[in-house]
């Protein structure tokens, strides 16, 4: 295969409701797409940031830098036999893992298609049916945190996570836990806290929860392992997991018990599997997180979930929870019990919708 061109396209999605984190709140999405033009054919990625410097250091201005000046005139016209190759060609950058993911996971979607495979048989997944779960953002109210707990549960999602931050804690867990005591529940704390908050995350042992995501600093792992030895409550690494280093060092430290995987954050399809092997190995298991992506990049996490390790729901969930329309056909979605089909038509499975997709476009440029 030999790289012709790559299109990135800019869209502005606004999301269905505001989705609100310890970071700020979201109404608009800056979707960033990743277009690889090969052998007469073209296969589609995304680049997962957020539109400013928050939870990682890439924003959709940064990226596009980074793709046109620096992964460009890497990739272009370079001859490869298989995607994974490109990730040592992009070996040199650092940092900017979200943008090296799109060029790669966009080559994964378009040789997967060339071999006539589904995208989720080729990168190894052995269980086509994913459980699902849903992140639910800071609401203004209790009363509206419990409506959307009920409503998603209704919908069927296997597990509940809830965005929380110091004052916005104790409180929704509790009442959630209260009225649902059986249900899978977690809390995503986006780096919250300090190690100094520690007795009182203590006190979220009193809600059962499955996990507790990322309560310390972003780049931390040594004092995620201090906390681990304080509390019952499991914890997840979500922003300080790279790289397949990064889970030996918290296994090896005791800093986790369950992981989290983002393919933007951990640089595309290539190391992804290298953390999801990684973790499988030290017995650590590991599920999908989401950055509310438009439905290409949720395309490429549902072939991500097919993966042995990914044991428990991630936050791979229905289009129509974030969009008014999907710029895929068919849109994703999410069966009664909760978990959604990774489809058996070769590469992603779905369709880019050039018609929505262009009525979306704020700029679009190729490099040849």
């Amino acid at each position: 295969m030999k790289i012709e061109a790559l299109t990135l396209r800019e869209l502005r999605m606004p999301l269905v409701t505001p989705f609100e984190t310890s970071f700020g709140k979201t109404v608009n999405r800056r979707v960033l797409l990743v277009e690889v033009h090969a052998d007469g054919a073209s296969g589609w990625g995304e680049v997962t940031c957020g539109e400013l410097p928050f939870y990682s250091a890439e924003t959709p201005d940064t990226a596009r830098a980074v793709l046109s000046n620096v992964i460009a005139p890497m990739v272009l016209h370079r001859d490869f036999s298989h995607p994974r190759e490109l990730a040592p060609m992009m070996r040199l950058i650092r940092g900017h893992a979200m943008a090296r993911a799109a060029v790669e996971n966009a080559a994964w979607e378009l040789a997967a298609r060339q071999a006539g495979q589904p995208l989720w048989r080729w990168l190894g997944g052995t269980r086509q049916e994913i459980p699902c779960g849903v992140s639910i953002g800071i609401k203004p109210n209790l009363d509206a945190q419990l409506a959307a707990v009920e409503k998603e549960l209704a919908a069927g999602y296997q597990r509940i996570k809830v965005k929380i931050k110091p004052g916005w804690d104790l409180e929704p867990l509790g009442a959630i836990r209260q009225r649902w005591p059986e249900i899978q529940l977690m809390g995503d704390a986006n780096s919250a806290y300090t190690l100094a908050d520690a007795q009182h995350l203590a006190r979220f042992d009193d809600f059962g929860l499955m996990m507790l995501e990322q309560p310390l600093w972003h780049d931390d792992i040594y004092f995620h392992a201090q906390l681990q030895r304080q509390l019952r409550t499991p914890l997840c690494l979500d922003e300080s997991i790279h790289h397949a280093r990064d889970v030996e060092q918290a296994a090896a430290l005791g800093a986790c018990r369950i992981i989290n995987v983002k393919l933007g954050r951990v640089g595309g399809f290539s190391s992804a599997r290298a953390v999801h092997d990684a973790a499988q190995a030290a017995g650590i298991p590991v599920w999908c997180g989401g950055m509310l992506e438009s439905g290409i990049g949720r395309a490429h996490n549902i072939a991500l979930s097919t993966l042995p390790n990914f044991t428990l729901p991630g936050d791979v969930t229905a289009s129509r929870r974030y969009w008014h329309e999907d710029i895929i056909d068919p849109e994703v979605t999410v069966t009664p019990r909760g978990t959604i089909m990774a489809p058996e038509l070769p590469g992603a499975g779905f369709t880019p919708r050039l018609d929505l997709i262009r009525r979306l476009t704020a700029w679009e440029e190729t490099l040849r």
